[in-house]
């Protein structure tokens, strides 16, 4: 939220020597942010932004209070000066509406009937508003203005011959019905709203959002009800939002306003009528209330507050920088029990209290000092963080591109059945209307959405979603790419899965041919881990658990002694039928001997398959009578297992 703040506005609730330049800088510093100050004409601007949650501060009085807290915590001179408005006056004559009020809806309503001339506001009144953000319209509009802007509390005005009824009943909209604003606007109700209607069921005021076109004050207004309600803020946000009606009154409504801020409103109000529209009383006033305020109450030791802040300030000091900001403080056996103004509903628990005394008391005082560790205990090197990264690291240097896509998807986009699906109860469109439960039907759409592109290596590390019945989805961190490319092949995407997992320190993991589909399900200890997909002569993709791979990440590393001896090399070719499985092939031969160091893949071509094995022993030299041995035991087994022979 941003508000501009008049310097000379300002000074009438702040007794202060401090510069314009001061003032901006103790409040950047210790409450709201001045983005920059302005000079005009006749005065300063301050630019506020206003954090949500401190809807107190969207007045010219509600930034005293804080400037005069934060401007006397750096030794300047300053005092906040209270605004002081007379009781509103009642004459004997009863208000001529029955308001008929929902409490679940509307906190409190003040209101009153006044005569008024419609002229232009002072020159003064006219310069602050403008100045302030606010056009000026006429002495009566711009008293609610004015009065929004230096006490913080929305107001309104009806033209009270136009509303022609007794009766004012406030409920909740209902589908279909409609309205037309003050600025000429019309609308369609879906319902839920906060309305004010007359006796014949007419709205007339879409209540903490804006007027309607049926009540509006106009140039010949003889009459006015001074109208002031404080409402549910859930419903004015939901109004606002959905209507698209984002006046400043809609912003400030849907924060939660306090309901004491009207009372002061109101006494402004009517004493600005009098001044500036020639006023006139001719009603008593109403104050419907039935959703009173109460104070919090929050006890916290001084302990506690040096602990927190990591310096040492003692009860009196927090009591005092408290006080300044409208708290009740006493101090009872070193703790300060403190009762909460009904402005700040932010503030709940200890730790709200120790965040007032600290920015009052100004955290660019407090030393920067590196905490101690709390324990000796070192901690994990490689979690799961430290081998999501270093994966990402290795998609990387091979030249994949990390994307990230949407967890929600549309229904084409779904991996399987739909009724397996999670949907959203309130999706934003079509296209996103489902958890997603697998990586690649968004990373394929990447790849279309780049047909220009004659390589792609993408990849994406994210959760997908399972439906899990009485319970939340169950999320589970996956990984998974796509290689296109006129060439590539089965193996090349095998071999980054292996050198991936390798990588990861897991040194065994099983390719099984697909039963579905062209290429392979990828299994460790057993277990499911993903699989290879091949889609076309120049596009395939890969899908991973990384939650399993997880399971048996790790870092570990095992010395071995660089061999004395030297190793023979041998290529064996293969003829075999498609069907056999490479990896059986190498265990097949590992298994004949421990001499045997290490087989891969060479080279194959049509049903051939060519191995490149190492021989070696650790305590002499091999001959080649030792080698011509195993070789007759490898080329008898695999002919035996596979129906293979040599070529």
């Amino acid at each position: 939220m941003n508000i501009k703040i008049l310097d000379s506005w300002l000074r009438e609730f702040l007794e202060t020597n401090a510069s314009v330049k001061d003032i901006a800088r103790e409040l950047s510093l210790r409450a709201v942010s001045v983005d920059k100050v302005e000079k005009t004409a006749n005065d300063y601007v301050y630019h506020v932004e206003v954090t949500t949650n401190r809807v107190d501060l969207m007045s010219h009085i509600g930034i005293a209070k804080e400037a005069a807290a934060a401007l006397s915590e750096q030794g300047i001179s300053t005092k906040f000066i209270p605004p002081k408005y007379n009781d509103v006056k009642n004459i004997g004559v009863s208000f001529p509406i029955e308001i008929i009020n929902d409490p679940k809806l509307v906190n409190r309503i003040m209101a009153q009937v006044l005569e008024v001339k419609i002229g232009y506001s002072p020159e003064k009144i006219r310069r602050r508003l403008e100045e302030s953000g606010i056009r000026s319209l006429n002495s009566v509009v711009d008293v609610t203005n004015y009065v929004m802007r230096e006490v913080g509390h929305p107001s309104h005005v009806f033209d009270f011959d136009l509303l022609s009824t007794r009766k004012m009943d406030i409920r909740q909209s209902r589908p279909g019905e409609t309205l037309t604003t003050l600025d000429g606007k019309k609308y369609r109700l879906t319902g839920g709203d906060i309305v004010a209607v007359d006796d014949n069921g007419e709205i007339i005021d879409l209540l903490g959002v804006m007027g309607t076109a049926n009540s509006v004050v106009q140039e010949n207004t003889k009459r006015i009800i001074f109208f002031l309600d404080n409402n549910n803020p859930k419903f004015i946000r939901r109004s606002s939002m959905s209507l698209g009606i984002r006046t400043e009154a809609a912003i400030i409504n849907e924060k939660g306003i306090d309901p004491e801020l009207m009372k002061d409103a109101f006494k402004r109000g009517i004493k600005l009528f009098e001044e500036i529209a020639e006023g006139k009383v001719i009603s008593d006033s109403i104050d419907i209330y039935p959703n009173k305020s109460k104070k919090g109450h929050v006890t916290v030791s001084e302990d506690k507050i040096s602990s927190v802040i990591g310096i040492d300030i003692n009860s009196e000091k927090s009591a005092d920088i408290l006080r300044k900001l409208g708290f009740e403080v006493k101090i009872k056996n070193g703790k300060l029990d403190t009762k909460v103004p009904t402005l700040r509903p932010d503030v709940t628990t200890e730790e709200d209290i120790i965040e007032e005394v600290a920015r009052i008391f100004g955290y660019h005082k407090l030393p920067s000092i590196i905490p101690s560790f709390l324990t000796n205990k070192t901690g994990t090197f490689a979690d799961r963080f430290y081998f999501e990264k270093k994966s990402k690291n290795f998609f990387k240097y091979l030249g994949f591109t990390e994307i990230y896509n949407y967890s929600l998807v549309s229904e084409d986009l779904f991996d399987g059945p739909v009724d397996r699906a999670i949907k959203l109860k309130n999706p934003l469109s079509e296209d996103m209307m489902y958890l997603r439960n697998s990586l690649v039907p968004s990373l394929l759409t990447s790849v279309d959405e780049n047909k220009g592109h004659d390589e792609i290596k993408i990849f994406e590390m994210s959760g997908v979603y399972e439906k899990r019945q009485g319970d939340l989805p169950k999320e589970i961190l996956m990984l998974a790419g796509v290689v296109k490319r006129h060439d590539v092949s089965f193996f090349e995407v095998k071999g980054i899965i292996e050198a991936l997992t390798l990588d990861l320190g897991i040194k065994k993991i099983n390719f099984n041919k697909r039963s579905k589909s062209p290429g392979s399900d990828i299994y460790i200890d057993g277990k499911f881990l993903g699989y290879i997909e091949v889609l076309d002569g120049e596009t395939i993709n890969f899908e991973l658990n990384f939650e399993e791979i997880l399971n048996y990440a790790n870092n570990k590393k095992t010395y071995k002694k660089l061999a004395k001896y030297p190793p023979i090399f041998e290529d064996i070719t293969f003829v075999l039928d498609t069907s056999v499985l490479t990896e059986d092939v190498i265990n097949e031969i590992l298994n004949k001997s421990f001499l045997i160091k290490n087989v891969t893949l060479k080279d194959r071509f049509s049903n051939s398959r060519t191995f490149h094995i190492t021989y070696q022993a650790e305590d002499r030299s091999l001959s080649s009578k030792d080698v011509f041995e195993i070789h007759k035991k490898i080329v008898d087994s695999i002919g035996e297992k596979f129906a293979a022979k040599v070529k």
